[in-house]
């Protein structure tokens, strides 16, 4: 589907919305997840978000979209989506919402870093100076002292270097293969992944457990159809910057379900991290103007 011209205001607030769809589909699984496996929240949150997927494929192309070319590139991107979402649903569960979700924007620091090995893409040293700074904010939401760092504040940083692999090999991959079936072909994957978890200790389910899952796996799917729309109405150096309202609706979510706030080491280290992220952006738009 062709871009919309002149329309970013439309851009801009399917991308808040998106971002608010997703943080509320984190708090759904940090909820659900406290009192079922995280495999068995994986299995069924992939399992329903097939409703939206498959709506979206009849609507843009049909089934002949979700033909494959590049089978390792799609295999090893469904992969890496599988340890990611295991990372981040786990970081969900284990960690306060919004400090999760200002650990996770590391992300497109370890794709700036990783740029150069795994594509071969120039990085000035702008963006270099961008990402050092970025990691320092890393550090400090780590919290290091003379004994240990915050143990638990590791997983979304590992998994926000998943991402980045995930967010790479996504690159490679989306010159011969649909977007379509990128998706549904990951989402196949980690379904399957998720379900061998099944022998190692699933808890039985109520319905209540049940439909909140189906609530979380819809709300999934929907929010990346919007991220999508968001796409197509605004350019990306528009509103690409607006995923960082996802530390706000952490932020609220977080306080008013659960009360937590995040504390001085989230609030600074997260800024650097935004901030970094946001300058790379901006040096990631001129490079392509140029």
């Amino acid at each position: 589907m062709r871009p919309v011209v002149g329309s970013p205001i439309r851009g801009i607030a399917y991308m808040v919305a998106a971002l608010f769809l997703l943080t509320v589909g984190d708090a759904l699984t940090k909820w659900v997840g406290s009192s079922l496996p995280v495999g068995q929240v994986i299995f069924f949150r992939a399992l329903f978000i097939f409703i939206p997927t498959m709506a979206i494929v009849f609507t843009s192309g049909g089934l002949a979209t979700l033909k494959v070319t590049d089978r390792r590139g799609v295999g090893t991107r469904a992969v890496l989506y599988c340890c990611t979402t295991a990372l981040i649903t786990t970081s969900m569960i284990l960690l306060p919402l919004a400090d999760a979700s200002a650990l996770l924007f590391a992300g497109p620091l370890f794709v700036t870093a990783l740029a150069t090995p795994m594509l071969g893409e120039y990085v000035g040293w702008r963006r270099w100076t961008a990402v050092l700074v970025g990691f320092v904010g890393v550090i400090i939401m780590l919290r290091p002292t003379p004994d240990a760092i915050q143990v638990l504040a590791v997983v979304p940083i590992v998994a926000a270097l998943f991402s980045a692999f995930r967010d790479i090999t996504t690159r490679r991959i989306s010159a011969t293969e649909s977007s379509n079936a990128i998706m549904f072909w990951s989402n196949v994957v980690l379904l399957a992944a998720a379900a061998l978890t099944a022998p190692f200790g699933w808890e039985p389910m109520r319905f209540a457990d049940l439909a909140q899952l189906a609530l979380l796996g819809i709300i999934v799917g929907v929010a990346h159809w919007v991220m999508i729309e968001a796409y197509r109405f605004g350019e990306a150096a528009v509103v690409s910057p607006f995923k960082y309202t996802a530390i706000v609706w952490a932020t609220l979510l977080g306080y008013f379900v659960w009360g937590t706030v995040p504390d001085a080491f989230i609030i600074s280290g997260g800024a650097l991290v935004i901030a970094s992220g946001l300058y790379i952006l901006h040096r990631e738009t001129r490079r392509k103007a140029g």
